[in-house]
């Protein structure tokens, strides 16, 4: 061993070490598991509800029990409504770390600037068609289609919670993987927004332009102005 460190050192060969970053994944770890204490929550407080919610896609079941007398601001519904922001503020995070990562290494607050933009956004829109509802005294109908809508997003949610954690801790964050995974998003909820509109098909043909111009000012405009906002 002496004669190969004094060989080393006669040959001059400088030893480098490569100093290696790896970012931390504690906080998204956390949020995962809080996601996972919401979900356990409610289905603690509420079993029945949340074994009829989680068969959203085989059976309208939930609806029929639920979505007719029940308010918006249920407990379930606030319990699944921040495991929703939580799951998809950390989704937009991971999408811009792929696509920009330097300028998500750059801010340590982006999360909690995502998390304050979504809830700010999805409870700004919320308000409006409520306001709308009730300028057009149609109160009952819009409860009954946010409802609906709201926990289609919250099923969502959980697809959103699956995904976050294979490409935390299984996938690699590439920007195919995650555009691959956001087009199965989307698939799913213009399934979800079908099947809503489905339930009220009468009434969409009989006001068919209130309904074309509802759609584009409050399901499409939005969303465009979002994407602007931040491209």
């Amino acid at each position: 061993m002496k004669f190969i460190f004094n060989y080393l050192c006669s040959k001059k060969l400088a030893v480098q070490f490569v100093e290696r970053f790896q970012d931390s994944t504690d906080w998204a770890t956390l949020m995962l598991v809080s996601c996972l204490f919401l979900f356990a929550a409610a289905k603690y407080f509420y079993p029945r509800r949340f074994d009829e919610f989680v068969m959203l896609l085989i059976t309208n079941k939930y609806f029929l029990v639920h979505g007719k007398n029940d308010e918006i601001n249920h407990p379930f519904n606030i319990l699944l409504f921040i495991s929703q922001v939580i799951s998809v503020s950390l989704f937009f995070y991971l999408v811009l770390k792929a696509v920009a990562p330097e300028e998500t290494a750059g801010n340590p607050w982006l999360f909690v600037q995502i998390c304050t933009a979504y809830t700010v956004f999805v409870l700004a829109k919320f308000s409006i068609e409520k306001i709308i509802g009730n300028v057009f005294s149609i109160d009952p109908l819009i409860n009954q289609y946010l409802y609906q809508k709201l926990s289609y997003r919250n099923f969502l949610a959980i697809f959103l919670f699956i995904g976050n954690l294979f490409f935390l801790y299984v996938l690699p964050q590439t920007v195919i993987g995650l555009s691959i995974f956001i087009a199965i998003v989307l698939v799913f909820n213009a399934i979800a927004l079908f099947y809503s509109y489905k339930n009220y098909g009468n009434m969409i043909l009989g006001n068919f332009f209130y309904f074309i111009l509802y759609l584009c000012a409050l399901e499409i405009s939005p969303y465009i102005i979002l994407y602007k906002s931040f491209v």
